[in-house]
């Protein structure tokens, strides 16, 4: 845990400084996103609120694209709720690039609960600014404009529905065998329980793309249902000579919510949400396919918005099912003693949320990026989790949605219809970026 934390800080003291190749200010643009995800985790925001922070302040980054390059569509031509944003004129020259990554930092600052802490990271920004020899009045006017739209996307997104989220009724757990209910050691209340209310970035609504039903609940043993719980139970005892399978669920684990009990303690571990873990591939992709700076602000807000709207799809179905976990049913009906490998989640289990979640991210990048996208992810390795390689986003979103089968806290037809839910959520994401003019970036003509 102490090397941990030690790296931890020294990763965002020096995040922008320890590029290996510089190529100009398109490489500040990963590192400030990167910055976004400490916050979050510092907070422990969950996994469909860290989408909503991510969509945003990369959408400020965006706009002030969108406005300085022609070529490239405006986010309205594929948000319906999208706002009309302006610079004022009394903000003088600019720079666009300088403007654009500033406004990731700001936006996160005036949305995430400790955005305070963003300021060190603007200030830091704002020093390399100076060492690349921008001069002092372009930075001055670069940050205004920044700030000026990041002002304005933070007032659009308080029409999200996400202020009302505390004044609705407090969640209580059905009553019943069939029913999620809070699970060991903390035994958290549901988690966004009312996700489904929030405004959609790009869907239409939260159940446009609804899932499959879910197999009827029974205890009978030779039901489905209680078949799924047998395959839950015997692949968590094949795990002890299965090392890879070990491997997968830790590497995907991505539960911020995680908790360690000693005796009458218990100790959270900080870890990154699902939405984290791609948007730190998407910035690895982005980087490996070399592209410019324009189409790489393009790249991290699409992805964003495209996970938004996963997890909104997702929760709906969640709290529509409010399905047990395997943990439970499994303790109740078949081994009192077992436990999953990964600790369980706070919320309903069906549909899997890293299913629907990088299934729709993985199709959304291969339309952008292209097939068979050979890729090596690192993001786990603060963790001191291994980097895994990649032969496509597809394969990766493949095993992330098998690894909560091995984890244990997802039965295989949450995993299977969420990739099912997630893939066509995603096309209809891809139909309506099409429609806007965005094209693939890669491989460039």
């Amino acid at each position: 845990m102490k090397r941990f934390i030690i790296g931890l800080l020294l990763f965002c003291q020096f995040g922008y400084a320890q590029q290996k190749e510089n190529r100009g200010i398109v490489d500040y643009i990963q590192p400030s996103v990167f910055s976004l995800t400490m916050v979050m985790m510092h907070d422990v925001i969950n996994p469909p609120a860290a989408t909503r922070f991510y969509s945003y302040a990369t959408l400020a980054a965006y706009q002030i694209v969108a406005m300085n390059n022609k070529d490239i569509p405006s986010p309205k031509g594929f948000i319906k709720s999208y706002p009309v944003i302006t610079i004022s004129d009394t903000v003088g020259k600019y720079d666009y690039h300088v403007a654009a990554v500033y406004a990731i930092l700001e936006a996160g600052k005036q949305l995430l609960p400790s955005g305070f802490m963003l300021q060190q990271d603007e200030e830091k920004l704002i020093a390399l600014f100076k060492k690349d020899k921008v001069p002092d009045s372009i930075i001055k006017h670069s940050v205004a404009a920044a700030t000026e739209v990041a002002a304005q996307i933070v007032k659009w997104s308080k029409g999200d529905g996400y202020g009302k989220l505390s004044t609705r009724l407090r969640y209580t757990p059905l009553k019943g065998d069939a029913y999620w209910y809070p699970t060991p050691p903390a035994y958290m209340d549901a988690v966004e329980p009312h996700w489904r209310t929030i405004r959609p970035m790009i869907i239409d609504s939260c159940n446009q793309y609804p899932a499959l039903p879910p197999t009827p609940f029974s205890k009978d043993t030779s039901s489905d249902f209680y078949k799924l719980n047998m395959e839950v139970y015997r692949t968590s005892a094949a795990l002890k000579d299965n090392q890879e399978y070990l491997n997968i669920a830790s590497f995907w684990d991505c539960n911020p919510f995680a908790v360690s009990t000693y005796g009458h303690m218990a100790i959270g571990f900080k870890k990154i949400t699902p939405g984290g873990h791609w948007m730190n591939v998407t910035g690895i992709a982005a980087r490996k396919a070399n592209l410019d700076f324009d189409h790489t602000i393009i790249l991290h807000a699409i992805s964003a918005t495209t996970m938004m709207d996963a997890f909104i799809a997702c929760w709906d179905t969640k709290y529509s099912t409010n399905r047990v976990r395997p943990e439970t049913f499994i303790q109740k009906n078949i081994d009192a003693k077992w436990k999953p490998l990964l600790q369980t989640p706070p919320f309903p289990e069906y549909v899997s949320g890293h299913s629907i979640a990088s299934t729709a991210e993985s199709t959304v990048l291969t339309y952008m990026l292209g097939d068979n996208f050979s890729f090596t992810d690192n993001s786990e390795e603060m963790f001191e989790i291994p980097a895994r390689s990649f032969t496509s986003f597809n394969q990766a979103s493949q095993e992330a949605a098998i690894s909560r089968l091995y984890g244990g806290i997802h039965y295989r037809d949450a995993i299977e219809n969420g990739v099912t839910q997630g893939r066509q959520l995603a096309e209809g994401v891809i139909k309506k970026l099409k429609a806007a003019g965005i094209n693939p970036v890669y491989p460039k003509k």
